[in-house]
């Protein structure tokens, strides 16, 4: 499957919980649950761009670890990507969200997740205990 958009996200783990982010916009996706993060840049790496959008998105920095599973799809022209991340410095702001939340496992599902993030939370509950 040839996508040509990548989007990257962050799972954010904190003390055993998730953070989860509520769209703003677009008016599609606007009050729908997601990883935080966004689109690579021409000639960015996959990496960089979530570590820059986390600043952007959050005004933390982040440190990542594990890829979480492969590409996700994320309808015909973009490929989700998303990986562990560990809060380095400055605390979570919604600067491009409408609400943020830290789940627990047993919380995962008391939110709306995008569809394409929601195949992704069972991959990651793990990574929660």
């Amino acid at each position: 499957m040839d996508h040509d958009v990548v989007v990257v996200g962050a799972a954010i783990i904190k003390e055993g919980k998730l953070l989860a982010a509520q769209r703003a916009e677009p008016a599609q996706l606007a009050g729908g649950w997601e990883f935080p993060g966004g689109k690579v840049d021409p000639g960015e790496s996959d990496e960089d761009a979530l570590v820059r959008e986390c600043v952007e998105e959050l005004g933390i920095s982040v440190r990542l670890g594990h890829r979480v599973g492969g590409d996700w799809p994320l309808g015909v022209e973009s490929t989700l990507r998303v990986w562990t991340a560990e809060i380095m410095d400055g605390s979570p702001q919604a600067l491009e969200h409408t609400a943020l939340r830290w789940l627990t496992a047993d919380e995962l599902y008391e939110v709306d997740w995008l569809p394409g993030d929601l195949p992704i939370v069972e991959v990651v509950r793990p990574h929660l205990a």
